[in-house]
């Protein structure tokens, strides 16, 4: 009895098929990068090609097909790295996406309360007042005459390039 194996030590066949299904996330995870991405994961080169493979198939079949076959070879790699790479670029678009959030509420008080302006003046002291007010005016003449919105971006810009000056000299200065 002694040489038997214990088989509470095994996972079951559930929990197997559990981490199948995760490693071939991370797979289908790869496939959803852009190119720079996935050249910044170190990846064994027949996964490399597989996870290119993939992402270049539209039929459904086909591509879950290629998707299992990433997923087998997820397997022949520890997945932590990839992991740790892919929350990166999750917490990354997590975060441009909160500052270019905040930059459209800006745009959005700026031109729905003119008390806003002197608001963003004193919050963003390097502004251009001038140059703020006048793209404030014009983007509310654009959409007055219906106008293509090329003040409303431009507006948008300068939001995003003032919040940045300031983030950047706050990061020289900490």
């Amino acid at each position: 009895m002694e040489n038997t194996p214990d088989f509470d030590d095994l996972p079951s066949k559930s929990q197997r098929k559990r981490d199948m299904d995760a490693l071939q996330d991370i797979g289908e995870e790869l496939t959803q990068l852009n190119g720079q991405q996935l050249a910044g994961i170190e990846l064994p080169e027949s996964l490399r090609e597989a996870v290119l493979e993939a992402r270049a198939m539209k039929r459904n079949e086909a591509r879950r097909r290629q998707m299992q076959y990433v997923g087998k070879l997820m397997r022949q790699v520890d997945p932590a790295p990839i992991r740790v790479k892919l929350d990166g670029f999750l917490s990354v678009s997590a975060e441009q996406t909160a500052r270019l959030h905040h930059i459209e509420r800006w745009r959005e008080r700026l031109l729905s309360d003119p008390q806003s302006v002197s608001e963003f003046i004193a919050e963003f002291p390097g502004t251009d007042s001038q140059q703020l007010r006048t793209l404030i005016r014009n983007t509310e003449q654009e959409r007055v005459r219906g106008k293509p919105p090329k003040h409303f971006r431009a507006l948008f810009q300068m939001i995003r390039e003032v919040s940045d000056a300031r983030d950047h000299g706050n990061e020289a200065a900490g």
